[in-house]
C-alpha cells in the first residue's frame, strides 16, 4: 500500500509539471459548520429599527417568555455532541461553560451581527477586553501596527505600554492623512487601526480608502465604531475586516453596564475567541441581558441622539464665546461631504472650545444644569467632560496642541433630551461666563 501511494504522488507530481489539471484537489473542502446560532424565526427583517427588535432574541419554549431568559449559570450538561465538539475543534458552537459561550451571549450577539452585516460576533466584559483580544489574535510576535494618533486612551496605552513586551511597535498617525498611513507601513507590519470618528476632535476616516491601503499591503483592518454604531456606518460592508463597538456607550444606552463586542466574519471571529478564553473578558449574562435589552431601542434611540445635537451644535456654531463647533451634520465640518456619503447617523457626539481657555471651560461644566461632568458617552442623559482634565490629562499642553486639542476644548455627549432645554441649558451657562 506504501508503495502504490508513493507512485500515485510521483503521478501527480509530474502532472503538476505537466501542467495538466490535477483532480484529486477538487475533492479538497472544509466545512465549517453553522454557529454559534439560535434558531430565530425568519421575521423578513430589513430595516434596522426592525433587526435591533427582533433578531437574535428568542422566545422562551418552557415558559412562553417572549424575551431572553437570563442563563445565569456557570456550567452546563454535558454530552456526546459536546465531548465531540470539544474534541474535533469546535467548541465555540456548544454549551459547555459560560466563559466558552451562553444562551443570553449568543442571543445578544446574533443580534449585534445582524445589524452590523456579520457573520459573527462575540461580546466581551469591557470594550478594552474586546479591542486586547481582538489586536492580540491578529498580530505576531514582533509584529507592528499603523494606528491613528487621536486613540481612546486604553487603546494608546495598549499599544505604547503593552506592545513593546511582546517585541511589537507601533506608529501612530494622523487618520486623515492616507499618504502618511501608507509610508508608515513596515514589512512587520499585520494591522491598520483606526477609530472611525476620533476623540475629541471627531474626525471622520476614510474606510473603503484604508480597506484599499490594507488589501493592497494584505494587510487587516481593524476598526473602532463606537462613536458612530451600527446605525450611523455599516463598517465591514465598506472593507473593514473586524469592526469593534464599547457596547458600554451607545449600544447599551443607558449608562449601567460595561461591556464590548466585535464583529467580522466568522473565519476571524473563531481567531479572537480562543484569546476571550485565555483573558478571561467574558460577559455575564445579566449584563449580556441588559445589552440585549438596550439594543432593542437603538435605533430609534440614535435618530433622538443626531435630532438633539444637531440642534445644540447649530446653536453652538453661532455663539460668540465659543468656537470650532465639530459635529458632522454641520456644512463647516471638514469632512461634511463624507459625512453625507458614509453616514446614515452622526451620533451625539459634539466639540467645542469655549472663550477663555480650559477655566472657562471648568467654569461652562459646572454651570450646566442638564449635562452632568462625567466620563464615557452615549447614554440617554448628556455627559460633558473636559480633554485635558480626563482624556488627553496625560498629554502636555503642546502635545494636545499637536493633536488639535486647544485649550477649553469641551467633549459633550448629547443624550435624548429635548434639543431646546440643552440649548436653553447651554444659554443660561454660557451667559454667566
Amino acid at each position: 500500500m506504501r508503495k502504490e501511494n508513493n507512485v500515485k504522488g510521483d503521478q501527480r507530481s509530474k502532472s503538476a509539471l505537466s501542467g495538466s489539471t490535477i483532480s484529486w484537489t477538487n475533492d479538497l473542502s472544509r466545512h465549517r459548520i453553522e454557529g454559534p446560532a439560535i434558531k430565530a424565526k425568519d421575521w423578513g427583517m430589513s430595516n434596522d429599527s426592525t433587526i435591533a427588535v427582533h433578531a437574535g432574541t428568542m422566545d422562551d419554549d418552557a415558559t412562553g417568555a417572549v424575551g431572553t431568559p437570563i442563563y445565569q449559570t456557570s456550567t452546563f450538561v454535558l454530552g456526546d455532541s459536546e465531548y465531540t465538539a470539544v474534541e474535533e475543534g469546535h467548541a465555540r458552537d456548544k454549551f459547555i461553560y459560560t466563559r466558552y459561550g451562553n444562551p443570553s451571549q449568543w442571543a445578544v450577539q446574533n443580534k449585534l451581527a445582524a445589524l452590523e452585516g456579520a457573520e459573527s460576533a462575540l461580546v466581551f466584559s469591557s470594550g478594552m477586553a474586546a479591542i486586547t483580544a481582538t489586536v492580540m489574535a491578529l498580530m505576531d510576535k514582533g509584529a507592528h501596527v499603523v494606528a491613528s494618533n487621536e486613540l481612546y486612551g486604553g487603546t494608546y496605552n495598549l499599544f505604547n505600554h503593552e506592545f513593546p513586551t511582546f517585541g511589537m511597535s507601533v506608529d501612530f498617525v494622523d487618520p486623515t492623512n492616507y499618504e502618511a498611513i501608507e509610508a508608515a507601513i513596515q514589512p512587520n507590519t499585520q494591522i491598520l487601526y483606526f477609530e472611525v470618528l476620533t476623540n475629541p476632535l471627531l474626525k471622520l476616516i476614510d474606510i473603503a480608502r484604508l480597506a484599499e491601503i490594507a488589501k493592497k499591503h494584505r494587510l487587516r483592518l481593524v476598526v473602532d465604531a463606537t462613536f458612530v454604531t451600527p446605525i450611523g456606518c455599516k463598517s465591514l460592508a465598506l472593507g473593514a475586516d473586524i469592526v469593534i463597538h464599547s457596547c458600554t456607550k451607545y449600544l447599551n444606552g443607558h449608562s449601567d453596564i460595561v461591556a464590548g463586542c466585535i464583529m467580522g466574519s466568522r473565519k476571524l471571529v473563531d481567531m479572537v475567541w480562543p484569546r476571550l478564553l485565555n483573558y478571561g473578558g467574558s460577559l455575564d449574562p445579566h449584563a449580556a441581558f441588559m445589552l440585549e435589552r438596550g439594543l432593542k431601542t437603538l435605533a430609534i434611540r440614535m435618530n433622538a441622539h443626531q435630532d438633539s445635537a444637531f440642534k445644540l451644535a447649530s446653536y453652538l456654531a453661532s455663539h460668540p464665546k465659543t468656537s470650532s463647533v465639530r459635529y458632522p451634520l454641520l456644512k463647516n465640518y471638514p469632512q461634511y461631504e463624507l459625512g453625507k456619503t458614509m453616514l446614515k447617523n452622526a451620533s451625539g457626539m459634539i466639540s467645542f472650545t469655549v472663550e477663555g481657555g480650559d477655566e472657562a471651560a471648568k467654569k461652562l461644566a459646572s454651570l450646566l444644569k442638564l449635562s452632568r461632568q462625567a466620563t464615557s458617552l452615549g447614554g440617554v442623559e448628556s455627559l460633558v467632560s473636559l480633554p485635558f482634565n480626563t482624556s488627553h490629562a496625560s498629554s502636555t499642553i503642546k502635545q494636545r496642541e499637536n493633536m488639535g486639542i486647544m485649550p477649553g476644548c469641551v467633549r459633550m455627549s448629547v443624550g435624548i433630551e429635548d434639543g431646546e432645554d440643552l440649548i436653553a441649558d447651554f444659554e443660561q451657562a454660557l451667559a454667566q461666563l
